[in-house]
């Protein structure tokens, strides 16, 4: 089973979507006849389980704003680092009732993975405590490194069953973004679960989700795969 990280894993979507508003909001008083960024809707829509790159060039496309590489380089940094400062200042809070799945498949002997489009990925686990939970991870440094394209494309997902050694068909993946149901739609997968965090529900489901749910405590598992695992990360 593949999970997604913020918003799944950790309370983080939150942290991201501020960050993106103080960068965008920032640029954006510039430019005349242009709206404040909205955190809930055009982070949603245009950002939300995109890497940085392709959340701005989404973004200010879906604005007609043209995005040149200078731009998008300028504003995906200050967005970066705006995200490294709240979490240094605030820390991470993870989701307790996805650690307790995560527990939970592992004890009936499902191997797990994480997967984010972002570079950071490592330092919010380890900042929430979960870095130990998962025997893949698969991030922004190998999609820069392995060249994979962001999500929608299932490029990410589809890297993490190489290196779990399963099939996308044999594999189920969580995500609370509309980009990552979608991605886990286009890749195959035998299960493709939808967290609703906010309240688009009835979009995940649009984007292809096999269930949504509000919290992965909802979710019942039955049976176990063979011996419990130990944890690799």
């Amino acid at each position: 089973m593949i999970f997604d990280t913020d918003g799944v894993i950790t309370d983080t979507a939150r942290v991201h979507a501020a960050a993106w508003q103080r960068v965008f909001d920032a640029f954006l008083r510039d430019l005349p006849g242009q709206r404040p960024f909205d955190p809930v809707t055009d982070y949603l829509r245009h950002v939300d389980g995109r890497s940085r790159i392709d959340g701005v060039r989404c973004f200010l496309e879906s604005r007609g704003i043209p995005a040149d590489p200078d731009t998008v380089a300028d504003l995906a940094a200050h967005k970066d680092a705006a995200f490294l400062a709240a979490i240094h200042e605030h820390g991470v809070t993870p989701f307790p009732t996805t650690l307790a799945l995560v527990r939970e498949l592992r004890a009936r002997g499902v191997r797990t993975a994480v997967v984010s489009a972002s570079r950071n990925c490592a330092e919010v686990l380890r900042a929430a405590g979960a870095h130990g939970l998962f025997d893949v991870r698969v991030d922004g440094v190998d999609a820069a490194r392995l060249k994979l394209p962001g999500k929608p494309d299932p490029a990410l997902f589809l890297e993490a069953t190489r290196r779990l050694g399963t099939a996308p068909g044999e594999t189920a993946i969580v995500e609370d973004a509309i980009a990552g149901v979608t991605a886990g739609r286009r890749g195959g997968f035998g299960l493709v679960v939808g967290v609703d965090r906010h309240g688009d529900g009835a979009a995940l489901r649009d984007a292809g989700a096999d269930i949504v749910v509000t919290d992965l405590a909802d979710l019942r598992l039955h049976g176990r795969r063979d011996a419990p695992l130990a944890p690799r990360l």
